[in-house]
Formats: C-alpha cells, structure tokens, sequence
C-alpha cells in the first residue's frame, strides 16, 4: 500500500518564550494525535528533525527526550540536515513504511531559537557553513546575498523583482493563523527597510524562530480506513551537494534541487506542470526565485520577471501557487520544523482545510526544503 499523509498539527510560530523545546514537542504530539484519534502507544516509530538543540540549549540526545514524553520505548530517530532536517526526517519516514508493511509512524520537527541572542542564533546557524566561510565570517545572509548579487547582475535585475516575493509570501502569512508575521508589506516597505546583507533586506530574510510541526504516516490499510483525510506521497527524494559555495559551478542554481526534483518527479511519474501548489525554500527572496528555476518551474533567468508579476500569489488565477503558508518568511523558520511544515501545509491544501488560503481544485502538491546554502535538498510530491 503506498504510504499516507493522515494527520498533520502545528503550533504557532514565532518568538514563544514562555514555551520549551520539550514544551513545543509534547503539545505538537498531543495535537497531531488527537487530529487522528491515535494513542501514543499505536505509534510504531518517531522521525524527529532538530538542528540547533545541541548548540542552543545542550540538549543533544532529545531522542530519549520524545520517548520520555510519549512514555515509548519504540525507535525515535533524529535527523539534522540544517534547516532541511524536517524534510529529511519526511523522507526517512516514508522510506521506512516502503520497507515495513502496516506501521504507522510520527514524524515531527521543532526548533527553539528565541530564547538566545540573535548574534547567538545566527552564530549557531553557521556551524551548517564551510569551516573557510566561517573564517570569513560569512554568515548565511551573506552567503545567499552573494549568490543574489550574481543573479542580478547575470540576469538584469534589481531589488525590487526580489521584493515582490517577500509581498507575496507575507500575503499568504496574513491568512494563516499560525504564520510569526501576519500583516502584509508593500514593496517600497521592503525596499526601505535596512540591509542585512547586500542586497538583501531585512524584509527580504526569513526570521528566527521557535515552533514545532508533526505529521502521522501510515501504510497500514486499517489506519487509512478510519482516517479523516488522507494524502498519497508519491515520492520523496533527497540530494547532497558540496557545502562550501565556492566548490560549485555556479552561483544561480542549486544544483542539489535540481537533482532532488528530477528524482521526485520520476518517481512520482508526473510532469511538473502538474503540479497545483507548492512549498518552497524561502530562507531569502532569492531563495524562492532559484528553486522556482532549478526545480523548473520557471525558465533559467526569468524568476525576476515572474516574482515582479505575483505569478503565483493566490487568487490570481495562475495554474500553480507558491507558499500559502506564508513560506519560511512570513509563517517563520524554526529550522527544525521547517519541512514537516511544508507538508503539512500541502496536506491541509489538499485536503481542503487550508481555510482563507485555500487552492481551489488542487490535486498535486510539491515540497521543497533546503539545507544550508544548498548542502542538501529534499523534493517531496503528494497527491489525492
């Protein structure tokens, strides 16, 4: 039986001080296993994304912690990939249920990022850097502004095409109750806020962030039955490519997405133009332009074209639509729980729970979520 999507649950996003990571864990199983009527004990195993838990709060073995908070002594498995370790612990999950026959399992992803000092964070979240870039003192600002600079300059570009993804995204995030941001911006309100790093804005970057998101997958037969809703994956792929930027051919392609996706959409056995929504990895406005081109969405070199036309806002009666989540930049970037999110997103959409920010008549969703600059990337597809 191919593996479902049957549950999906999230806290809010944002600066949750008066919240723990074991905090945020607890209430994302507890909500999750409610939405489907499951116990803890018919959870077969635990797929737990986290990246920073060991740096931020020396809390490296939070393995045992989940099996402390679902008094289980099943395997719980933690994946860090960067900020792609939620979409990784997807894509273990589903490999897991294609080698064991009627499991059900819980993949979950947090983050605890606010209770430190943004120079703390931001220091924390080099340590998915090469160790030269590092040296440099390179953070990830400054490593995706690089690449936003060449993209630019090759393709004839300006701030402003980059600013329209971040209205876009922040449209969307307005609608979403759970998103950190949820008012609309304007594009002379990104273009006028101050540089992070050139020439990308503080309204052009996703913020620090604390959260955590869960999903139930299932392959057994008796489980979808009784279930509410439930989602078809039909692929989910991974691809590595060297860590550090200036191993790489090029600076305007991801090449690790492109890979990823080529994979994905093989083994889904669909064209892309298929697809009706999609989570992209929008750490930075440039961000979301690249794998808009890499996954080949958008012809190489027309991403600013297409970002400055709100070509895939909802509501503009476009055949695809980016981000109703509010992406990482609206609906906020706990790295951990980044790309359990994206899928949650898509199996609310699919399902047609997605509320004000529904895609109407949506049937084929894609996930896309990065780690790094472009270290690693995970390409997910779902269908109903």
């Amino acid at each position: 039986m191919r593996t479902k999507v049957i549950g999906y649950y999230n806290s809010k996003f944002g600066e949750l001080w008066n919240k723990s990571l074991a905090d945020l864990i607890d209430e994302a199983i507890a909500g999750v296993l409610q939405s489907v009527r499951l116990a803890r004990a018919d959870i077969d195993a635990v797929f737990f994304g986290n990246m920073l838990g060991g740096i931020l709060e020396n809390s490296l073995f939070n393995s045992a912690l989940i099996a402390q908070i679902m008094e289980t002594t099943v395997p719980v498995y933690r994946l860090e990939a960067a900020c792609a370790s939620g979409g990784l612990a997807f894509q273990t999950a589903t490999n897991y249920l294609k080698s064991n026959k009627n499991k059900t399992v819980l993949v979950l992803g947090a983050e605890k990022m606010t209770d430190v000092s943004v120079e703390r964070a931001t220091e924390a979240l080099t340590a998915a850097s090469a160790a030269e870039e590092q040296i440099a003192g390179l953070t990830f600002p400054g490593l995706y502004a690089m690449m936003a600079q060449v993209y630019l300059h090759q393709y004839r570009y300006d701030e402003e095409h980059l600013a329209y993804i971040s209205v876009k995204n922040h449209y969307h995030g307005s609608l979403n109750e759970k998103a950190q941001f949820r008012k609309t911006i304007t594009v002379d309100k990104v273009l006028a806020s101050p540089y992070v790093a050139y020439p990308l804005k503080i309204l052009s970057s996703s913020a620090i962030s604390d959260g955590a998101a869960a999903l139930i997958l299932t392959n057994d037969p008796v489980r979808v039955k009784s279930s509410r809703s439930a989602v078809d994956v039909l692929s989910s792929e991974v691809a590595t490519d060297c860590l550090a930027i200036k191993n790489r051919d090029s600076l305007t392609e991801l090449y690790a997405t492109q890979v990823a996706a080529e994979k994905a959409f093989c083994e889904a056995k669909i064209k892309r133009n298929r697809i009706d929504v999609a989570e992209v990895h929008d750490c930075f406005s440039i961000a979301e332009i690249l794998a808009m081109e890499d996954i080949g969405f958008w012809k190489r070199g027309e991403g600013g074209k297409k970002a400055k036309e709100m070509s895939t806002q909802l509501g503009t009666n476009q055949r695809l639509v980016v981000n109703t989540s509010g992406g990482l930049k609206a609906a906020g970037h706990p790295v951990g729980a980044t790309g359990v999110k994206q899928i949650g997103e898509l199996f609310l959409q699919l399902t047609k729970q997605a509320k004000s920010r529904l895609v109407k008549n949506a049937h084929f969703a894609l996930a896309h979520n990065v780690g790094g600059a472009g270290g690693m990337a995970v390409v997910s597809i779902l269908a109903v």
